[in-house]
């Protein structure tokens, strides 16, 4: 299995925290962002690589920060090759990139690199491997539709645990639970992606991958408990600062 932190993103709203250096390099806390990431990662034992996407003006940034970097899985950083957020490839579009430059044939898990939780990743890994031939999906309960409205990728969960409906940012969203930006894509099915973007979808938002593959293969969604952030603006980078200080 591989892991793939998607961190190729400009997070032109943390500006100016932002503006010299990628969000997943922030510290929350005492550690980056993505270190968190990566000791979840760590407790995933089938994981031997992980992947981590950024762009051409973050790059070097990011291989600094790799000298320092303690890890016993290997860790591969790849350059989408985009400058600024008007030529960036998106989420989509940066997971076809990394595998296909990498050659990856595995299983993979990908994570949001502006995630921050205090939950573990081998409860997800274990559910993804229970039915290994099908899609999953981290999601989260805000327990307040409000609060989902127009700001996150919204699901709508069958009492079997099945995805039933996937709506990005909607403005009347019909429940709480939302996509948390951490997935499990198997590897007889990862040339969907190439075919998604094929026919000119969206390749930002993962959420539009999720409701396109949904018509016709299983996508199945695992709650989890805990703490959670999105770290998007100034605000939520505050808060998340406050939460995991305290831890």
């Amino acid at each position: 299995m591989k892991a793939l932190i998607l961190a190729a993103g400009y997070a032109t709203r943390l500006y100016p925290l932002t503006k010299d250096r990628p969000k997943p390099l922030l510290l929350v806390g005492k550690k980056t962002i993505v270190d968190y990431l990566i000791q979840k990662l760590e407790q995933v034992p089938e994981i031997d690589t992980i992947y981590i996407v950024t762009n051409d003006k973050f790059y070097g940034i990011f291989n600094e920060w790799q000298k320092t970097c303690r890890s016993k899985k290997k860790i591969i950083i790849d350059n989408d090759g985009s400058t600024t957020n008007e030529n960036r490839l998106g989420a989509i579009g940066d997971i076809r990139l990394v595998l296909e430059k990498q050659k990856v044939y595995d299983d993979i898990l990908v994570l949001a690199g502006d995630n921050m939780f205090d939950w573990g990743m081998k409860e997800f890994a274990d559910f993804a491997k229970e039915k290994p031939e099908s899609f999953a999906l981290g999601a989260f309960d805000l327990n307040d539709k409000a609060k989902a409205a127009n700001t996150y990728g919204v699901v709508e969960v069958s009492a079997e645990g099945e995805l039933v409906n996937f709506l990005e940012k909607p403005k009347d969203p019909p429940t709480s639970f939302i996509a948390t930006g951490i997935y499990y894509f198997p590897q007889d099915k990862l040339n969907l992606i190439a075919q998604f973007l094929k026919v000119g979808n969206e390749k930002d938002a993962p959420g539009h991958f999720v409701q396109w593959i949904r018509k016709e293969h299983q996508v199945r969604c695992y709650v989890f408990k805990g703490v959670w952030f999105d770290i998007g603006d100034l605000e939520s980078y505050r808060k998340a600062n406050l939460a995991f200080q305290e831890k």
